[in-house]
């Protein structure tokens, strides 16, 4: 089943508003409801464990059911940008850290092992999520999200991947060589190869921590 829905004020500072079927559930990342219907209830509960812990999300999923009728929800994640929507029937989804928003309940969420080499040196972490089954998934980025249709292959730094289906195979290398690594301010880039889909954000985190810092006040201590 598929829920009706609305995705508000695109790209910046993105929300969703969807419609919950009388009777069925809608799973939620924790912290992420901002309104909702007074006849929807909600139940916390422990997912994925470890692996979701490692992948930087919450070890908690809310689960709201609309009871007796349908019923509408708003969801507002916390990064500053945009949501997308996938639908699962049409292939396995796998999300980076912290992009997941909310699924449908027959869709599956696990938590998928990236490797050694993969996680430490693209600094998204050791984990990934693998979203199957059934249904809908929403998930959000820092910036707008720039959705690429890949055919055969593609190079993306990884502070900007959002998302990618299971057409897809990667690796992680550094662009160029040692001096390009250290001295361009350019990282690790995924070598995207296959048939499918890849969401890019527009801006990252590390990089804006990066511009901010020089502008960083620091106190000078007087040693006299």
């Amino acid at each position: 089943m598929n829920y009706k829905f609305d995705i508000l004020a695109k790209p910046d500072f993105s929300s969703v508003k969807i419609t919950i079927p009388a009777g069925e559930k809608l799973k939620v990342e924790a912290s992420s409801m901002s309104s909702m219907d007074s006849h929807i209830s909600m139940k916390t509960k422990l997912k994925g464990g470890l692996g979701r812990f490692l992948s930087n999300e919450s070890v908690f999923i809310n689960e709201f059911t609309s009871e007796g009728a349908d019923g509408e929800i708003m969801l507002s994640p916390g990064p500053s940008g945009d949501i997308s929507h996938y639908d699962v029937t049409q292939g396995d989804l796998f999300l980076t850290s912290s992009s997941f928003v909310a699924s449908g309940s027959n869709v599956n969420i696990d938590s998928k092992f990236q490797g050694f080499a993969k996680g430490f040196f693209s600094g998204e972490g050791l984990f990934i999520m693998k979203c199957s089954g059934q249904g809908d998934v929403w998930f959000n980025s820092y910036g707008a999200i720039i959705e690429v249709d890949i055919e055969d292959e593609y190079f993306v730094d990884t502070g900007h991947i959002v998302a990618f289906t299971s057409g897809l195979d990667y690796e992680v290398k550094s662009f160029g060589g040692y001096k390009s690594f250290f001295f361009s301010g350019e990282g690790f880039i995924a070598r995207f190869k296959g048939k499918g889909r890849v969401w890019i954000q527009s801006k990252q985190p590390y990089a804006l921590v990066s511009w901010a810092d020089r502008y960083r006040r620091i106190e000078k201590r007087n040693n006299n």
